[in-house]
């Protein structure tokens, strides 16, 4: 019987030579689920977290551990003085599996403890695999687990949130540094400032970084040690479900970044030789070792580790009620080589024995699991290789994620800013290079994240004003290489936005420009805060240039929410002049006319359109926003016919230089004829 050809190599016949590998892919994720879940579903499968770990019981408390390779385990901590005793020994049950049972008054709310994990040669003190909360004593630095178990789970208030039913406008959040202090800030502080913030400003959708646990801050979270443990540094779990409730109160979804591209190397506080093996969670030799990252790489291949990392999902979904998740690294766990130092210039780059179907195979099912778990929930993938299929349904042939981060986009304003003279910017060239997408894909476009803004690179604001930044924001203080930036800014957050795949995705403080890069702590700045915060009252002090900036986002994302702009697919080209630096397109019934020439303005400039009244809503010149009013925008714009009626209509505007504009049509009222 001949096999279906999947919707994926329809939709794109370049895909035709490598079918078969398209079909094995396929194959071997359906095989997979079946051998996980037999009759049953991969949502029943997942449910690791509520079998290992620490539970409370009727009669008291039960603690069960994965370890294949341990010889005899201890629960110690400080219900016993952190000594081995024989009442806390775990004992041994089939395939690795170590069970404790303990009375109800062996084990406190708030009590600290850890494994003492004995094998064949050593033994070691270890933070249970599975372990929901982590804290770090403050004068020793070392890690423990702490019981979190209230005689009352934390109430949630908003029970009916299913998503914002919107494409999603991402703001890209991290807890410890959103405050202006220099110091970690709290899961509380966010939710009470921040989320007013968030949804004044227009986004809809929070992406919270740094989320699972990591013994050092520095790493933005991206070395995770324990992955059920939200991080204690930023309060307790129920300090975190707070926030996310309240975010739902608010009609705001939050997802996380959740990283199982790999993991950190330590031992005691992670999963490095957890059991005295290597081999248990991640491989041996140099597959096992990220060559970039100095992290581990989980073996996919094994049914304990995608019991592990899929359980974590549910986990997260479920206990914390997140609404999805942005995947860090997949290129990395795509690729045996990680995709390091790859152009990915072909097709012939994505498949070629290259493919680490262990990977794509745990990728599957768990964006299968996510929509088990919440058909709302988002599933967002960090991939800069451009892998067909990444954000196509599995029932097409795809991978099943709803989105892609076009990561190519921030790569790209970087590489004009830096590369190319203002004079020499191809209106068309940025038009591609935004709207350059697979037609059976979504992305999430993106000018800058939080890549740009850490110490080593630089944001966009940063590359267009440098050191003026330190002297000439305030608006007493007039200055060129200012007055470029700020319109810049604007222009290039606006076409990016409006150009946007699918959805759109803005780090905190991008929006109008923060003037610092982001330095965590560490032993090469004093262990200073001073970079790791953000300061948000020069945002809204109306002597600086700043809250120009800030202004228009609002602007913008409350253009792009209130009229949906984001679910008209088509991004249809009207004007490209290379000469003149123009470029116009529309989008649904808006009409979006960019000027990029540094210093030609153009008067009466025509843009061929069908006859019509358009109505700006929206221009960069505007002097709430830094611009100097030359755009009179209370007027309704005609378009004017070349010749006779029924020549080609154009729509004849003033174009400043560096300047923006989004017109939307209107509707011309019918006049009734007398018949006189």
């Amino acid at each position: 019987m001949k096999k279906k050809v999947p919707q994926l190599i329809q939709d794109d016949s370049w895909l035709a030579p490598w079918t078969n590998e398209i079909y094995k892919r396929i194959e071997l994720a359906r095989e997979k689920e079946q051998e996980l879940a037999g009759r049953h579903s991969i949502y029943e499968f997942a449910s690791g977290h509520l079998y290992f770990g620490l539970h409370p019981t009727e009669e008291g408390w039960i603690v069960r551990e994965w370890a294949p390779n341990a010889t005899y385990i201890y629960l110690v901590g400080t219900f016993n003085q952190w000594e081995e005793q024989q009442k806390f020994a775990f004992q041994p049950l089939a395939n690795g599996v170590w069970e404790l049972h303990l009375k109800a008054e062996e084990l406190h709310h708030g009590d600290l403890y850890a494994l003492s994990m004995h094998w064949a040669v050593d033994y070691g003190k270890r933070i249970p695999a599975w372990a929901t909360y982590v804290t770090q004593d403050a004068e020793t630095q070392i890690f423990n687990a702490q019981v979190w178990h209230h005689r009352e789970r934390y109430q949630w208030k908003n029970d009916t949130f299913s998503g914002t039913g919107e494409p999603p406008l991402i703001y890209e959040a991290h807890i410890g540094m959103a405050g202006e202090e220099e110091r970690v800030h709290s899961y509380n502080e966010f939710r009470e400032y921040m989320l007013p913030r968030i949804k004044k400003n227009g986004y809809n959708t929070l992406q919270l970084m740094a989320i699972p646990e990591h013994p050092y801050y520095g790493s933005f979270g991206y070395h995770v040690s324990s992955f059920f443990a939200p991080s204690s540094r930023f309060g307790t779990p129920d300090d975190l479900k707070h926030l996310i409730d309240e975010a739902h109160g608010m009609g705001l979804a939050v997802i996380m970044d959740i990283v199982h591209s790999h993991a950190v190397k330590n031992e005691a506080e992670g999963l490095g030789k957890y059991d005295g093996t290597r081999y248990q969670f991640f491989h041996e030799g140099s597959k096992g070792k990220h060559p970039a990252w100095d992290s581990y790489c989980f073996n996919y291949g094994k049914n304990e580790v995608l019991h592990f990392l899929l359980s974590n999902l549910k986990y997260w979904l479920e206990e914390f009620r997140f609404d999805g998740f942005r995947f860090d690294g997949v290129t990395s766990m795509l690729y045996f080589d990680h995709g390091l130092e790859k152009a990915f210039t072909g097709y012939h780059d994505y498949f070629n024995g290259n493919l680490d179907m262990e990977a794509t195979t745990y990728l599957t099912l768990a964006n299968k699991l996510i929509k088990q778990v919440n058909p709302h929930a988002l599933s967002i993938a960090e991939d800069m290789s451009g892998m067909p299929g990444l954000a196509v349904p599995a029932e097409h042939g795809g991978f099943g994620f709803d989105y892609r981060m076009a990561m190519g986009v921030p790569d790209y304003w970087i590489k004009l800013i830096k590369e190319k003279k203002d004079e020499e910017w191809n209106p068309g060239d940025i038009f591609y290079n935004l709207t350059s997408k697979r037609l059976d894909e979504k992305v999430v476009s993106y000018a800058e994240s939080h890549d740009q803004a850490l110490v080593g690179d630089k944001t966009i604001i940063f590359r267009l004003i440098d050191k003026e930044m330190y002297y000439s924001m305030r608006k007493d203080q007039p200055n060129l290489i200012v007055d470029r930036g700020i319109a810049l800014h604007k222009m290039i957050r606006l076409i990016t936005s409006t150009t946007a795949g699918g959805a759109y995705l803005n780090f905190m403080g991008n929006e109008f420009g923060h003037p610092e890069w982001i330095d965590f702590p560490r032993e090469g700045n004093g262990w200073s805060y001073r970079y790791c915060r953000r300061i948000w009252s020069i945002s809204e002090d109306p002597n600086l240039k700043y809250h120009w900036l800030y202004d228009f986002d609002t602007e913008l994302m409350k253009l792009i929410s209130e009229h949906k702009l984001l679910t008209i697919p088509a991004v249809n080209l009207v004007v490209e002049n290379k000469p003149d630096q123009v470029l116009a397109y529309h989008r649904g019934l808006f009409l979006f006319v960019y000027n990029f020439h540094p210093n030609k303005s153009f008067t009466d400039y025509g843009i061929p359109l069908g006859p019509g009244k358009y109505k700006i809503m929206l221009t960069t010149d505007s002097s709430r926003f830094g611009g100097h009013d030359r755009i009179d925008e209370d007027i309704p714009y005609y378009t004017l016919p070349f010749k006779g009626l029924d020549s080609q209509h154009y729509l004849r505007l003033y174009l400043p230089a560096r300047t923006a504009l989004v017109l939307k049509k209107m509707d011309i009222p019918r006049v009734k004829h007398s018949g006189l």
